[in-house]
């Protein structure tokens, strides 16, 4: 078998997130690594050191499985299919940006960022979807991670029903109370603001 490319002989180099392990011709993705979409490339799913791991000899498939050891104690790593909450730090026509703070039940250690794309907010009438009508900086929204994405950041969707804001305060400083799937209101104002609510109870 040709020597893989990209890795060099020794392990514990130190990667981070979004950086090429190598070519999955050569390669299988381990823990703390993923395949990309078009399957193509490894990447680095968290910061840490790469670790090399022979295929068994009695294994037909004779890629050297790749994975990446956490450098220090690591909360939990979001993960394409895995749902996260993540609070909203800014919305742009196109997306809106996220810090996320939980995997499942689990509160991360290090700072992920997510976007919420415009064409993920919903499942229907995507090219209506008004960005400032569906999140506000400060949301907490529930997310399905889609993938790592561009500048690092992971590709987050709210397309689901019991996917959206799960919390959002007033000007009046209130938590509001979902109405619609579109709408969540004040309670001590009565003000109604547009939101792409998540189905309370899904």
């Amino acid at each position: 078998m040709a020597k893989p490319e990209m890795l060099p002989e020794t392990d514990k180099k130190l990667v981070t997130p979004g950086e090429v392990l190598g070519k999955a011709s050569d390669f299988k993705a381990g823990k703390g690594a993923y395949l990309s979409p078009d399957k193509r490339t490894v990447y680095a799913a968290l910061t840490g050191f790469v670790s090399l791991i022979p295929a068994p000899a009695d294994s037909s498939d004779k890629k050297v499985t790749v994975e990446v050891i956490g450098h220090k104690a690591h909360g939990a790593v979001p993960e394409p299919g895995t749902v996260v909450i993540a609070r909203v730090t800014k919305v742009m026509a196109r997306m809106a940006t996220t810090d996320i703070m939980c995997v499942s039940s689990k509160s991360v250690k290090e700072k992920f960022s997510g976007i919420i794309r415009q064409q993920d907010v919903r499942a229907t009438e995507i090219d209506k979807v008004d960005m400032h009508a569906s999140f506000r900086p400060g949301d907490i929204v529930k997310a399905l991670v889609l993938s790592l994405g561009d500048a690092r950041a992971y590709y987050l969707s709210t397309a689901k029903n019991e996917l959206g804001v799960v919390s959002a305060e007033s000007p009046a400083g209130a938590v509001m109370v979902p109405i619609s799937w579109t709408e969540m209101q004040c309670p001590l104002t009565g003000q109604i603001e547009q939101r792409k609510v998540a189905k309370v109870g899904a």
